[in-house]
C-alpha cells in the first residue's frame, strides 16, 4: 500500500468516525433550557469536539491499523469480491515475473 493510499485510508476512516460520533452525548440548548433568542433549539449548548476528535483519532488509528494489515497480508483481495468471475481467472506466478 502506497503513502498515499495509507493517508487517504486514515482520512476517510477518520472523518466517517468523526461524524457518527459527533452527536453521542451532545447537549442542545433545548435540553438544558437556556434557549438564545435567534437561534434554533437544537442548536448545540455542549458539544464536547476536542474529546470527540482524540477519541475518533484513537479508533480511527485501531480501525487503520486492522485494514492495513488485511491489505497488505492479502487475506483478503480484490478477487474475492468477485462474484460473478467478472475478472476471470487469477494469473500463475511462475517466480520469472512473467
Amino acid at each position: 500500500m502506497a503513502i498515499t493510499s495509507a493517508l487517504v485510508l486514515y482520512a476517510v476512516l477518520w472523518f466517517l468516525t468523526f461524524l457518527i460520533a459527533i452527536p453521542i452525548r451532545l447537549q442542545t440548548q433545548g435540553d438544558v433550557g437556556e434557549v438564545v433568542p435567534g437561534t434554533h433549539a437544537g442548536a448545540p449548548e455542549h458539544h464536547q469536539l476536542r474529546t470527540k476528535a482524540k477519541w475518533t483519532t484513537l479508533a480511527a488509528a485501531v480501525m487503520w491499523a486492522i485494514l492495513y494489515w488485511i491489505i497488505t497480508t492479502g487475506v483478503i483481495t480484490v478477487r474475492d469480491f468477485d462474484w460473478f468471475n467478472v475478472m476471470g481467472p487469477a494469473p500463475v506466478l511462475d517466480g520469472t515475473g512473467e
